[in-house]
């Protein structure tokens, strides 16, 4: 694993990205930053960390993504091995808001972005950005975010954190091929509100009531709404109300 190491940079996903598309950039090259300026969140988002205090990180992936109706399944690794380098700090009440914001009890510590790479050798790169709220304890006019400091009263080593979910994912994707399912079905027993009723938005902005009831095999978000209708969704075509 090739770690590169950056005090500032306006996205790692961006610089692995380019490191990536002009260097034959080794699987698992890690691009890590102490500050990013234009970090991004899902569908545009943008996320925010206080300087030196959270873990802001990129992974590059390679060679395990042959079919774009499978993109999801990295997902799902990566989630996982967030949540199981988590669980060994003892942080409490971990579950993952679909589709990948890492949650302690109701609070957001941190979230997952993915950009997929498709070659014309039928291969894909993916470009795994992943944020951790470790030491940060103020969130201006963000009441729904904390860090694993806040959740715990602890403070973490950020780098040896990096390590753990790398070493987590390398051994979620070695061993996909014959434990897929028994990942997939982690990754379902983890989602936040799974099977409490819930009122959700769609972009209609309509509210209905509704059950989170797992996802599909290509990563929607599968609610049975209150009469047990089951209705999937995709990224922002609807928001939990919570």
């Amino acid at each position: 694993m090739r770690l590169v190491k950056l005090d500032a940079i306006d996205s790692t996903n961006d610089f692995l990205k380019d490191l990536a598309r002009h260097k034959n950039a080794e699987n698992f090259t890690v691009v890590t930053a102490e500050n990013q300026t234009k970090g991004k969140g899902q569908m545009g988002a943008v996320w925010n960390s206080e300087i030196g205090k959270n873990l802001i990180m990129s992974v590059l992936v390679k060679d395990f993504l042959t079919d774009v109706n499978d993109v999801f399944n990295l997902n799902i690794a990566v989630a996982l091995a967030v949540i199981r380098s988590l669980e060994s700090l003892k942080i409490p009440n971990l579950s993952i808001k679909w589709p990948n914001d890492i949650m302690s009890a109701d609070k957001k510590v941190g979230g997952i972005l993915i950009e997929n790479s498709f070659k014309s050798n039928d291969s894909i790169d993916s470009i795994v950005g992943i944020g951790i709220n470790v030491n940060q304890t103020y969130f201006e006019n963000l009441p729904q975010a904390s860090s694993l400091a806040l959740q715990t009263n602890t403070i973490f080593d950020k780098e040896a954190l990096l390590f753990s979910i790398v070493d987590h994912l390398k051994s979620m994707l070695e061993s996909w091929e014959t434990e897929s399912a028994t990942l997939k079905d982690q990754y379902t027993s983890l989602l936040f509100k799974k099977d409490v009723l819930m009122p959700f938005q769609k972009t209609d902005e309509s509210i209905f009531m509704g059950t989170i009831n797992g996802i599909t095999a290509t990563g929607q978000l599968e609610i049975l709404s209150e009469d047990g209708s089951p209705m999937d969704f995709d990224i922002k075509e609807v928001k939990m109300i919570f």
